[in-house]
């Protein structure tokens, strides 16, 4: 059986996001199938590596029935970023106001969350491969004027996902306590980004 995600159906899905990077290839941001998906999306969330994302025993299935839930609502996405038609990182968007993390900080008008997976390492990963393939989906979310401040909330034990972050210009906020989890809040206003870009 054919990986829906690298062949044909995949090119077709159309990029909501598109940005060819020198070096690097062209990144398509493409909304997240939770059929057609579910297969690679499992394989990713299921290993070790993948802990913080908190999946590591659900079946396909399960992963399928969660990304049909998401799709159905209107405050949060997901997308697969593809580099020249390959997944290679899963990316998830929304509303702080309609979600648990909203209730653990003062959300500001212009705020909008992210979360972050980036696919098992490929053997043609390239040097700066984790920031580069942040930085053109933060260009998408962005791309947005009224997203004024990007909010994401990594498990507050994954120093490796916090660190990454930093660099890319998020500053540290307060340790808050989710149902899943104990996570680290990190804010990127605006104006880093459009200065590190």
């Amino acid at each position: 059986m054919s990986d829906p995600t690298t062949g044909p159906s995949a090119r077709r899905r159309e990029a909501v996001y598109e940005q060819s990077v020198d070096g690097f290839g062209t990144v398509r941001v493409l909304p997240l199938d939770p059929a057609a998906d579910a297969e690679v999306i499992h394989s990713w969330v299921t290993q070790e590596r993948a802990r913080f994302w908190g999946m590591l025993d659900a079946d396909r299935e399960r992963v399928r029935e969660i990304y049909e839930y998401v799709d159905s609502l209107s405050t949060h996405h997901a997308y697969l970023l593809h580099r020249d038609d390959r997944p290679v990182a899963l990316f998830q968007t929304y509303e702080p106001e309609h979600d648990p993390v909203g209730e653990c900080y003062r959300v500001r008008e212009g705020d909008f969350g992210v979360h972050l997976l980036i696919g098992p390492v490929a053997e043609d990963r390239l040097s700066g491969w984790t920031g580069t393939l942040l930085s053109v989906f933060l260009g998408y979310v962005l791309a947005d004027p009224t997203r004024l401040r990007i909010v994401a909330e990594p498990d507050a034990r994954n120093d490796k996902a916090i660190a990454r972050l930093l660099r890319t210009g998020f500053t540290l906020g307060p340790e808050i306590r989710l149902p899943e989890k104990r996570a680290r809040l990190v804010f990127l206003d605006r104006q880093v980004f459009d200065r590190r870009s």
